[in-house]
């Protein structure tokens, strides 16, 4: 298949793969829905806003996928109402039965972040979670950003790739795909079907596409500043959590989920949010932002005056 050769190519191949995937979306990426994953949810807040967290009135996710920012802060009595938008309305579907079994009420709409339809100065906060790479047009979509936020609002947009880091990422992804045949004998696990953790063989491919951007810092920075924003910040996460986090999940999608013995799953899982500590006191705020995998964005639009 060849790469999306223009915007509403990549809008396309976004919204075929993500609907396919919706529904094994959060078994895929170890969705949490109880404290830890809602930590994780707000650790990330604090750190784009600089401590305590306020109550935002009204907050809108742009690419809520399954919802689990907004949900996490509408649990955590940080969103008082939560608008949640996606692309694809398979993610959509997914996040209503998420919100309905959380007892928690969201409004949802099937919308491109780079023409939202919403009225000027709607929201407190505007988020998202991996979702601006994605975008084809972004420069349309940070001004739609500014444009719904009221003044003085904020954005905060967690989990993405920075250039180098997702270069430097790769190295553990290629030594995992390696040694994954000794892996599985070692833990007894059977090869798993081509694609099966996206939806199928035709999904996976599809998703080699659906990554259009990989950011450097400052550009990122820029992005923000040129709508008009003011404040802005871009930080790093996650490096030796990255390394051990996408070792582990090379190695877990080459072999039959059911098959993956507990012992190693909670290992994975403890040994994960150890080495975020350690990446969060160590060397968060002391390496530069791009040679961590994921970049943190925050962002305010100037008060009205």
């Amino acid at each position: 298949m060849a790469a999306p050769s223009s915007p509403d190519a990549i809008r396309d191949v976004n919204t075929r793969y993500h609907d396919c995937a919706a529904a094994d979306y959060d078994a895929k990426w170890g969705i949490d829905w109880g404290e830890v994953g809602r930590e994780q949810v707000l650790g990330k807040l604090r750190k784009a806003l600089g401590g305590a967290l306020p109550v935002f009135d009204r907050t809108l996710e742009v690419g809520s996928g399954t919802g689990y920012f907004s949900l996490h802060l509408l649990m955590a009595g940080v969103a008082a109402r939560a608008t949640c938008t996606d692309i694809s309305p398979g993610m959509l579907e997914v996040l209503e039965g998420n919100a309905e079994r959380l007892g928690l009420e969201v409004t949802t709409q099937v919308a491109d972040a780079e023409a939202l339809p919403f009225e000027d100065a709607s929201f407190d906060l505007v988020l998202g979670h991996a979702v601006l790479h994605h975008l084809p047009d972004l420069e349309q979509a940070f001004s739609e950003f500014l444009r719904v936020l009221r003044p003085g609002g904020v954005i905060v947009f967690a989990g993405e790739p920075s250039r180098v880091g997702d270069r430097i990422a790769d190295v553990p992804k290629r030594a995992a795909t390696a040694v994954a045949p000794l892996w599985r004998a070692a833990l007894r696990a059977s090869p798993a079907p081509e694609g099966h953790a996206d939806g199928g063989e035709e999904n996976h491919e599809l998703e080699r596409h659906v990554d259009v951007h990989a950011f450097v810092p400052a550009d990122l920075a820029g992005l923000a500043r040129d709508a008009g924003f003011e404040d802005v910040q871009v930080r790093g996460e996650e490096l030796l959590a990255n390394w051990f986090g996408w070792t582990n999940r090379a190695l877990e999608t080459t072999a039959v989920p059911d098959e993956v013995p507990m012992a190693w799953k909670q290992y994975a899982f403890h040994g994960y949010l150890a080495l975020q500590k350690v990446d969060a006191g160590l060397l968060e705020g002391r390496l530069p932002a791009a040679l961590f995998y994921n970049l943190l964005l925050s962002a305010r639009r100037p008060e009205a005056g």
